[in-house]
């Protein structure tokens, strides 16, 4: 199994990291030929906007577009916002999965929490999972093929998943847990049943 992390902009070492404890070949990403022989890829935080147009100057945006209509892609923050059909403003999108999100929709940077959660899709029996939000967005809406995962305890949707597309409002990058990265990497094998 060999993984890529999108490496325009924002926190793709640390992805790539995680992947590697856990024993994944990874490869970073930056230009269309190198999603060749992916089985997965993680599109990281950052500034969604940024990474949107740095993926349309590098002739992204299409071709992980193609890659995600069969191979797994996951979306942190800034990822999921450009996984979205709808973000309520004109920036280039994936247009991937049947979610609408809210940039931005904690505050600002000063705003950025954090929250001990259980994740019982994960590991039921495992304790809570340490959640970290840095002007993260919110799932407002998912629909057709897309499925809530995570919800905060007031009900706004911080994780969904539409077959091998995932997409989280927070970094699970930035802890020593890496539940959700082996969720990924078993997303991106070819047993993978959602």
């Amino acid at each position: 199994m060999k993984l890529g992390v999108l490496a325009l902009q924002g926190d793709f070492r640390e992805h790539r990291i995680s992947l590697e404890k856990l024993g994944a070949d990874v490869s970073e990403v930056r230009l269309p030929d190198q999603l060749d022989g992916l089985t997965g890829l993680i599109i990281p935080g950052g500034e969604s906007t940024a990474i949107g147009k740095l993926m349309v100057a590098y002739g992204l945006l299409d071709a992980i577009r193609g890659f995600g209509q069969t191979k797994a892609v996951w979306g942190t923050c800034a990822g999921a916002i450009l996984l979205a059909r709808d973000v309520g403003n004109h920036q280039p999108l994936l247009d991937l999965m049947d979610i609408t999100i809210q940039r931005n929709a904690f505050g600002r940077q000063i705003d950025s929490f954090e929250i001990d959660l259980p994740v019982p899709f994960l590991s039921p029996s495992q304790p809570d999972y340490h959640l970290t939000f840095i002007r993260g967005p919110i799932i407002t809406h998912v629909y057709g093929g897309a499925r809530p995962l995570l919800s905060l305890p007031d009900g706004r949707i911080i994780a969904a998943q539409q077959g091998k597309l995932l997409a989280t409002s927070f970094h699970p990058e930035l802890t020593d847990d890496l539940r959700f990265h082996r969720y990924f990497m078993e997303m991106s094998s070819s047993e993978f049943e959602n």
